[in-house]
């Protein structure tokens, strides 16, 4: 189901059909891949990250840097309404989850210690959560044909 927003929502069994168990245990069920062993920590090629579950274009690879946490690293969204930040409490630490807007998919939390000559924020995003879109194929943002594409892909 779509809204006027454009935001998605499937029922589990439905984001089950569509995502890998990997997908889905990082993007629906909160969780966490391992750092420093993820397909784009050390991906810097000029491009989009679109969220992998949905197809909405999250982040932009001029803002992507090394923090070194192990995680691709972001130091602004694409857009503020493209992501949703809520507070975490768990596992006995207090951060801030970030979501995508449009899906509600798990993609990681944002931190305050990003480039102070930046943003001074660092996006800690799991690469699971994010498919890469390179500049000269815009077409490929959409990782399945059954979802949605953006419209604004770079």
């Amino acid at each position: 189901m779509t809204d006027a927003i454009g935001k998605i929502e499937k029922t589990d069994a439905e984001w089950k059909k569509l995502l890998t168990p990997e997908e889905y245990f990082v993007l629906r069920e909160k969780g966490t891949e391992r750092p420093f062993t993820n397909e784009y920590d050390h991906h810097f090629e000029p491009g989009a990250y679109a969220c992998r579950a949905c197809g909405l274009i999250l982040f932009e690879s001029d803002t992507k840097f090394n923090s070194g946490c192990g995680w691709p690293a972001f130091f602004a969204a694409k857009a503020e309404d493209r992501i949703v930040q809520t507070p975490d409490l768990s596992h006995g630490m207090i951060r801030t989850e970030v979501t995508c807007a449009r899906c509600g998919s798990h993609l990681g939390h944002v931190f305050d210690d990003g480039p102070r000559d930046k943003t001074g924020m660092r996006y800690c995003i799991n690469s699971v959560s994010i498919k890469f879109i390179p500049k000269k194929d815009p077409e490929t943002a959409n990782p399945t044909d059954k979802l949605p594409k953006d419209t604004d892909a770079p």
